[in-house]
């Protein structure tokens, strides 16, 4: 659920007052009424600007949550949006310190290029229970069914806004959304016209840069293209991380609107990119037998290279106020080398064709139908060496899938019931159905209470049944652990209850608090087999294969809520609490690798007509599992706006300790985050 927006400085203080005004209403004596548009319509300024807001955090759109847009007060889930005005204020560089503004979302920063991103638990670098989308293109990577976050570098000034569902949303979006959706929705062509410039560099944003230009052609095609480059520098560790990395990337949009009715849109993005890294011990890659394993440095430097294009088009047509259908074709491709080191060269692409189609109408007076397909084709190429492999090195495989979602109004502006469905086909475990059941009541315009209960299942990737590894035990122990997925993997199942309430009392404070409590069955982990000696290459090897021998259940909530001060002052505040009770091999590592506790605290203040001051605190609990402590970290950001066209900006990051640990992995050195500080000039004509 979004904040409510700080009282505008002087560049953006008439877009604030228009905004402000579309969800405006009078304050009268006996209760609580909306004008109708004749009201406003006789309004000047000072007026709107008087006028009293019926809940303007409650009437924030997303249309994650169903397909279509709603507003989060209307949305039986725990749901949050990130503005663009957040982003801008955040001093973040990249989405994943963007999401960290996001209650109940883990956010652990391995390397200077590496994260690990989850919603309530199993946090990992290759987190595999949460689903990614931009645009509507999903850009999760079915070789893990994770995230490469590194390669998510979006120019943020072009998002509109993300939408974040913590729980599952599996119904409407399918396999792999178990514990959370992120939704990242960039601005339409329309609303980046004109020539948009940025620069700047520090101690650890080394340097970048970015331009945007948008233009129209005729009444009713308007367009954009930009580019960007970034050159990050390397966390701190002993020997030097090696893990700095620079990264280009340009792309472009096109919106045709023809009629008010009808909008096709076209755009696609290119990157490229070098990053660092040093293995560790533990996977020291190793020549194939019979051939004797050496010892290396732990310490050697490979460097992997991702790249990667894409291109979307999409077609939707409003029929009516109460019904619409769109079509989206896109094609992806992704690229991940790694080279360097002796022994473990290594090319990964990915190649993703999806067709989705979906209609909405109203069944009757009190139903609203909302349905859709999906086929989508992947064939990933793993060219591996005898560290890491494949088997097949290539593979190819399709997901067929049909949802319904009928939204019932029981009693116009109270009760409303949500009933849905999702079946799917897959070539990984086969036939899925992954049902939901919400209930909204909303009592006031200011409050809403919310109850639900969903399955939801995660598909097996390419890891869980394909991957064969073989890691060195160190330079003592002459043997390999062999790490091996089997095809007997199927998916892992949650059983989700949830439920939450959300109030704006006035004005100036909301709150939301969202509880739930999850069931896991089948959770896919590494069982070890009986060690055995290889007399034919004298080689001593230790075993393990993917199996669906873990289970267990999580609980906790999220708290989160706004204080709007004065005009000029705003204060932003969340909690998340979570517990994990896991059961099989390797649950206690799965349990410690998440914080049980998270706090941020955010103060953003107006100076003035023409200074932003903005200051972020984050708590994160310590991780028993991989021993790392706790830590209190701050932002500040310091802007300078002397007109609307112009902005200058210092940002610290990761203030108050020189530097510190977040996460830590066994495949490659983990490096601490380093406070640094950098400088920004924005110039928009």
């Amino acid at each position: 659920m979004s904040p409510l927006p700080l009282s505008s400085s002087f560049p953006r203080q008439v877009s604030a007052t228009q905004d402000a005004a579309a969800g405006v209403a009078k304050t009268v004596a006996d209760g609580d009424k909306t004008p109708n548009d004749a009201d406003f319509l006789d309004m000047d300024i000072e007026q709107l600007r008087k006028t009293s807001v019926i809940a303007p955090s409650l009437e924030v759109e997303v249309t994650s949550v169903s397909k279509q847009k709603s507003t989060v007060g209307r949305s039986p889930t725990a749901v949050f949006v990130v503005t663009n005005e957040m982003i801008l204020r955040s001093g973040a560089r990249n989405i994943p310190d963007v999401l960290r503004l996001v209650p109940g979302v883990n956010v652990a920063r391995v390397s200077a290029n590496r994260w690990a991103i989850s919603i309530r638990g199993f946090n990992a670098v290759y987190a595999n229970k949460l689903l990614v989308q931009i645009d509507g293109r999903s850009v999760y990577n079915p070789v893990f069914s994770g995230v490469y976050w590194d390669q998510q570098d979006l120019l943020l000034a072009d998002i509109e806004r993300i939408e974040v569902i913590r729980g599952p949303g599996a119904t409407i979006w399918g396999a792999n959304a178990v514990n959370g959706v992120i939704n990242i929705i960039t601005k339409r062509a329309r609303d980046t016209q004109g020539a948009f410039v940025q620069g700047g560099g520090g101690t650890e944003e080394r340097d970048f840069g970015a331009f945007r230009y948008g233009g129209k052609v005729g009444d009713s095609l308007y367009y954009r293209f930009y580019g960007k480059w970034d050159e990050r520098g390397g966390g701190w560790a002993i020997p030097d991380a090696g893990d700095d990395s620079r990264m280009g990337r340009g792309g472009f949009r096109m919106d045709w609107e023809p009629c008010e009715c009808t909008t096709l849109t076209l755009q696609g993005d290119f990157y490229e990119g070098k990053s660092g890294q040093r293995c560790n011990t533990s996977i020291e890659p190793v020549p194939p037998p019979p051939s004797p394993p050496p010892y290396q440095d732990p310490g050697e430097r490979s460097d992997y290279a991702p790249a990667g294009q894409n291109i979307l088009a999409r077609l939707s047509r409003k029929l009516s106020d109460e019904s619409d259908w769109s079509v989206q074709l896109y094609w992806d491709r992704t690229e991940r080398s790694i080279s360097g080191t002796t022994y473990s060269d290594f090319l990964q692409s990915c190649d993703t064709f999806d067709l989705d189609l979906q209609h909405r109408f109203p069944l009757a007076h009190n139903h609203s139908l909302i349905w859709g397909f999906g086929y989508r084709n992947t064939r990933n190429v793993n060219d591996g060496n005898f560290t890491m492999s494949f088997d097949p090195p290539i593979r190819s495989f399709d997901i067929i899938s049909c949802f319904v979602q009928d939204q019932i109004t029981l009693s116009p502006d109270l009760f409303y019931l949500t009933l849905g469905i999702k079946l799917s086909h897959n070539d990984f475990s086969g036939f899925e159905y992954q049902p939901t059941a919400r209930l909204l009541w909303t009592p006031t315009k200011r409050q809403s209470a919310w109850a639900s209960i969903s399955r939801a299942v995660r598909t097996p990737s390419r890891v869980d049944q394909d991957i064969r590894i073989n890691g060195s035990m160190g330079e003592y122990v002459p043997g390999f652990v062999k790490i091996s997925g089997s095809r007997a993997v199927m998916s892992e199942q949650l059983l989700s209850y949830e439920i939450g309430y959300r109030a704006q009392p006035s004005d100036a404070f909301w709150w939301d608090l969202a509880v739930f409590y999850n069931d896991y069955e089948d959770l896919v982990t590494a069982v070890p087999g009986m060690p055995y000696f290889d007399p034919s290459t004298a080689i001593f090897y230790v075993p393990s294969t993917y199996a669906n021998a873990m289970g267990g259940d999580t609980y906790g909530f999220e708290l989160t809520g706004t204080y709007q001060v004065n005009p000029c002052w705003k204060l932003s505040s969340g909690y998340s609490f979570l517990v994990m009770n896991l059961q099989g091999v390797g649950s206690g590592a799965i349990e410690g690798e998440s914080p049980r506790n998270q706090v941020y605290l955010q103060s953003g203040w107006d100076l003035g007509r023409s200074w932003e001051l903005d200051m972020i605190w984050r708590y994160v609990d310590n991780l028993p599992s991989l021993g790392v402590p706790n830590y209190l970290v701050m932002d500040i950001r310091l802007a300078w706006l002397p007109s609307e066209n112009l902005e200058v900006a210092v940002v610290g990051r990761n203030l108050l300790d020189e530097k510190h640990q977040e996460f830590d992995t066994r495949s490659f050195y983990s490096s601490e985050v380093q406070e640094g500080v950098y400088g920004m000039v924005t110039w928009r004509f």
